[in-house]
């Protein structure tokens, strides 16, 4: 996943807006902002950020300061007395804003990965301001006026591709921001905004805060049998770490799916945990998210609305490659009754299994993982188990996501001690091309953590620009259990495919080649944004790669062939559950999200039941992979009526991997077109045409539905 925070420029849009007009500088602000690392450029290398510096102390002064420089150079722009160009109003704009970005980009990475009470707190303070700052710019009326008279003219102003589709994309975030609501209409527009700022950040602050409260608390060690001693011993820590000595603890990720529930032969803690994760922000308490949620859909309505779209879902596809709901409704509805009956015939395997051995119960959704590895295990003769010895993490990282990166783009890596990280587990390093010239920095946040936000995503701390002369400083995040001490840290097999994952976004990252920060990296449509990381998954198995990584931990010994053709062969088994997982999820999205203001209803859990059984998903043992109350992916911004997206992407996806098979596979050739024509492009052209510049043709679905085992129903 790409977390989508505020980038170099102006491309506040992409994440919410930004931050509201700070007053005048004053003698208390100027003692506030002594000493505050963020007032200049980071001296270290590629402009990394000096964590040993930074303080949550320095947050706050910063972020005012940032906004009240950047609202002077607006004000400079639009009241300009000469005519408007390109150079005076658009660059202008893009060279805005440095210290905002750079408090703005190392504040939000740190609140993900590292956040505290006074992070939080400062979260909370700052979002309104951020929103009602970004209203402050787009709804310039001064400033719109510039650009719209450079957009009129655009044909005549002798740009080159990149600059003219920089003034058309700068046209279209003013006119989506508001700029041509008459003025009652944009001080309504400017209350939405702020409320959505604040209510997206309460939510997301609940939802990691109701994982830590619902973390499983087991008395008996015996009830956890199924789990590996070390496993059990990182429970025990987590639990004497909280003042539970004796007892277990559990923790809860985001998804509704936990890992312990593939192992635990003791159901009725499988059944416990499962309840634990559903219930998450639905069951009263301190962090219950119902209100939020319905306040957030109803804000999104209202500003849709305001817009002149028929829903938020409509305004927020406009901007995507699906363009319409039709489309994503169409792509997710033919999918659905495959994807379920494919899991109809799934759980009827399974529950064959459980009364074969005995079991005196209806298979659900605590049962599925359990079942599932006890199936796979029978078919195809090994279970997950068997490869996490081959799977050590530094291996995987060293051995295989970089090697894949150094064979098919040339890359070669470095790490280095010697830069500041927020975190002991935080390592980095230097990414050098293929002609020896240091290309960026790559920073590896890996393990999980109690401060830390579920899932795995990337971010960027500094953005490429040629305009800026800046070079990436990219992050990677996954939430891989850390062992006890002196313990190996051992992968799944889906953890593996994560860090391929996230590594594609870091790539699209660091070969951005693109002059102006508006387009840098992965500034592009969220519906197109998964697609490249996706692509890069495919190394994770393939052959060469994975004889280089996959050795086991204690003997060195390279994973059996055997075992990875077993793997291979099982990779369309429990394909049913996990499309139909997701797209209950991404249904749900949509669902949310297509609502006008009369129709948002007034019972979360109520509406979602309907919704999934008005779209054929309602089948119990799968539940979505989030429901509502704990959809981070919805209701924190980024991928609002977007989830799709992974699924969109995958469609191109698919087809890709097709190409580089059919051109030989993980070959220097193959990468560098790759490279060139998609990956250091960024948001420089229209996404789908990046896509035919790179393959040739538009994308056909085929290899979509053979990968998922669609293509037969």
């Amino acid at each position: 996943m790409l977390v989508l925070v505020a980038s170099l420029g102006l491309a506040m849009t992409q994440f919410a807006h930004a931050a509201a007009p700070a007053a005048p500088a004053t003698a208390i602000n100027a003692a506030a902002l002594a000493g505050n690392p963020f007032l200049k450029p980071s001296t270290l290398p590629f402009g990394y950020p000096a964590f040993d510096k930074i303080k949550d102390e320095h947050f706050a002064p910063a972020f005012a300061e940032g906004m009240r420089v950047q609202l002077a150079e607006i004000d400079a722009i639009a009241n300009n007395p000469q005519p408007a160009t390109f150079d005076n109003t658009i660059l202008a704009m893009e060279r805005s804003g440095r210290l905002l970005d750079r408090v703005q980009t190392t504040f939000q990475n740190l609140q993900g990965a590292n956040t505290n009470d006074a992070l939080d707190a400062i979260d909370r303070d700052m979002s309104p301001k951020l929103a009602a700052h970004g209203d402050a710019i787009f709804l310039n009326a001064k400033l719109f006026a510039r650009v719209d008279a450079l957009y009129a003219k655009r044909d005549k102003l002798k740009l080159d591709a990149e600059a003219k589709h920089l003034l058309e994309r700068y046209h279209t975030d003013f006119v989506r921001a508001g700029a041509k609501l008459s003025d009652a209409d944009k001080e309504k527009l400017k209350a939405i905004n702020a409320d959505i700022a604040s209510l997206q950040t309460a939510f997301t602050q609940n939802v990691l805060k109701e994982a830590n409260a619902s973390a499983l608390v087991v008395d008996n060690r015996a009830d956890l049998a199924g789990m590996t001693d070390a496993a059990i011993e990182t429970a025990a820590a987590a639990a004497k770490a909280k003042g539970m000595d004796g007892k277990y603890l559990i923790a809860i990720t985001n998804t509704s799916g936990q890992a312990p529930l593939a192992v635990l032969s003791n159901r009725a803690v499988r059944e416990r945990l499962m309840a634990a994760s559903l219930a998450r922000g639905s069951h009263g308490g301190e962090f219950d998210s119902r209100d939020i949620v319905l306040k957030i859909a109803k804000a999104r309505a209202d500003k849709a609305a305001l817009l002149g779209y028929a829903n938020f879902a409509a305004y927020a596809l406009e901007d995507q490659t699906a363009k319409t709901t039709t489309a994503v409704n169409t792509l997710l509805g033919e999918l659905a009754k495959p994807a379920v009956n494919n899991a109809r015939k799934e759980a009827a395997d399974l529950q064959t299994l459980a009364n074969a051995e005995g079991g005196n119960f209806q298979v659900g959704a605590a049962d599925w993982a359990y079942y599932t590895d006890k199936l796979r295990a029978q078919r195809f003769s090994f279970d997950e188990n068997q490869l996490k010895p081959y799977f050590e993490l530094n291996n995987v990282l060293t051995k295989g996501v970089f090697y894949a990166a150094g064979k098919l783009y040339g890359l070669s890596f470095k790490e280095r001690k010697d830069l500041p990280v927020y975190n002991p587990d935080v390592r980095v390093f230097d990414v050098f091309d293929a002609n020896g010239k240091q290309l960026a920095i790559f920073i590896a946040d890996m393990y999980a953590r109690s401060n830390k936000q579920g899932g795995a995503w990337m971010n960027a701390y500094v953005s490429q620009s040629k305009l800026l002369g800046t070079h990436p400083v990219v992050a990677n995040h996954l939430n891989i259990p850390k062992p006890a001490a002196g313990e190996p840290t051992l992968l799944t097999y889906d953890e593996v495919k994560t860090a391929f994952h996230e590594f594609g976004h870091a790539l699209h990252g660091m070969f951005s080649n693109v002059t102006y920060p508006r387009f840098s990296g992965t500034n592009v449509p969220s519906d197109f944004v998964e697609y490249p990381s996706q692509v890069n998954e495919m190394w994770a198995v393939w052959p060469e790669v994975l004889a280089n990584y996959a050795t086991h931990y204690k003997t060195g010994a390279p994973m059996p062939k055997e075992l990875l053709d077993k793997v291979i062969a099982s990779k369309k088994f429990n394909q049913g559950y996990m499309t139909t997982e997701y797209l209950a999820a991404a249904l749900l999205d949509q669902r949310w999200h297509q609502l006008a203001p009369a129709q948002i209803p007034t019972d979360v859990v109520g509406f979602e039941a309907t919704a999934l059984k008005d779209m054929g998903v309602d089948f119990a043992p799968v539940p979505p992979r989030y429901r509502t109350t704990y959809f981070s992916h919805s209701f924190s911004g980024g991928y609002s009526a977007g989830y799709y997206a992974y699924l969109w992407s995958e469609k191109l996806d698919a087809d890709s991997v097709q190409w580089f098979k059919e051109n030989g596979g993980l070959l220097r050739k193959n990468g560098d077109w790759f490279r060139k024509t998609l990956l250091s492009r960024g948001g420089t052209d229209d996404a789908l045409q990046l896509f035919r510049d790179f393959r040739g043709r538009d994308a056909i679905i085929a290899p979509l539905l053979e990968r998922r085992g669609l293509n037969a129903q």
